[in-house]
């Protein structure tokens, strides 16, 4: 049997379980979607967002992405994939709120952190190497503060989620949309090693809190 057909398999369970205990949810998704949140998400197998924060069919807009990196906005001639889908999450579907969430062992920041792609091809990892400059600026920051030392690594994924913070706020329509009081930004990391969900603060440190103790408060510009 191939892994395909293992996913085939799967969505027979899904519709003889899930999808008849949620009926009525998918026939209102029959009519379009209105979720509150969007969740900016990195593409490893392993941080499945809609299983971590435990949400419904419809509740989150996802975008999923090496590292869960947000580009700066710019308005070149190319193929922004993830500024289109903030484009329509916050001026179409008008999202409420936006959560980046970053993970431990993370590849994409220790390929930002190592530059182990750096002159690669693309299709070598030279693809790979283009996208996750996004980070050299955190790079550069990280390695003054930590040099190649163990704390590095951790430090990267926290700084990789607060650059895609400060680089959503380049967009004008999110500015727009913060400043009307009509969309708040987050931003979390996902521990793999101990499966805990760490908030990011106003101060811009990520902790982790027991579930009656989670500030969901906006974070201020200058946090990020």
């Amino acid at each position: 049997m191939t892994y395909f057909a293992d996913l085939v398999e799967g969505y027979h369970r899904f519709r003889t379980s899930d999808l008849r205990r949620q009926r009525d949810r998918w026939h209102e998704l029959r009519e379009g979607q209105s979720p509150k949140v969007m969740v900016i998400a990195c593409s490893d197998s392993r941080v499945e967002p809609a299983q971590i924060f435990d949400t419904m069919p419809g509740e989150i807009f996802v975008v999923r992405n090496v590292a869960a990196l947000v580009p700066p906005f710019e308005t070149r001639a190319g193929f922004h994939g993830v500024s289109a889908a903030l484009e329509f999450a916050v001026t179409k579907l008008q999202v409420e709120e936006i959560v980046v969430m970053g993970h431990g062992a993370c590849g994409g920041c220790n390929a930002a952190l190592s530059g182990a792609f750096r002159d690669a091809e693309p299709g070598k990892g030279g693809f790979i190497a283009s996208w996750v400059s996004i980070l050299d600026g955190a790079r550069d920051k990280v390695k003054a503060r930590c040099g190649d030392g163990p704390d590095a690594t951790r430090e990267m994924e926290y700084e990789a989620v607060r650059t895609s913070l400060a680089n959503l706020q380049s967009f004008p329509f999110v500015q727009a949309a913060i400043a009307k009081g009509a969309l708040t930004l987050h931003g979390s990391y996902f521990a793999l090693e101990d499966g805990q969900l760490r908030v990011m603060g106003e101060d811009g440190e990520f902790r982790f809190q027991q579930p009656e103790q989670v500030d969901t408060s906006p974070l201020a510009a200058s946090a990020v």
